[in-house]
């Protein structure tokens, strides 16, 4: 394949994995925007937005547990209103961002950042206690 070709393939490949191939900087800002889309929604009980902002096993779990459609059981689990943003820490297509007073965990999908857990407190020497998550 010519090396223009490459080159082609590797653009479109950062195009559709959003901000995968962005600084360090953009994809703290993408990952902190879609945090903040989250928490907007959960406070403003809109469980429709919520739930299209979790990663598609979280809201899978969340659905089994509570034996309820995603937007009908989030607001039963009364996640705390996280705030602002503190801390934002991405490892590739992974992250973590530090609210005031919660932490969610977000993962990259073609699609976007969203939200694999949330509600997270974290414990000493063992991993988050999250109120949901993704399996």
């Amino acid at each position: 394949m010519p090396r223009w070709r490459w080159t082609a393939v590797a653009a479109f490949t950062c195009a559709v994995g959003l901000a995968g191939c962005g600084t360090l900087g953009e994809r703290e800002a993408a990952v902190s925007r879609a945090a903040l889309r989250f928490e907007g929604s959960v406070r403003r009980v809109d469980g429709i937005r919520a739930c299209a902002a979790l990663a598609p096993q979280t809201q899978q779990e969340l659905e089994q547990s509570a034996k309820a459609r995603c937007a009908e059981a989030l607001p039963g689990e009364q996640l705390p209103y996280g705030g602002s943003v503190r801390q934002v820490q991405v490892y590739g297509r992974q992250a973590r961002v530090v609210l005031t007073t919660d932490t969610l965990f977000l993962s990259l999908f073609p699609s976007g950042w969203k939200v694999t857990a949330a509600g997270c407190a974290p414990r000493p020497q063992q991993p988050y206690q999250c109120q949901i998550k993704g399996g």
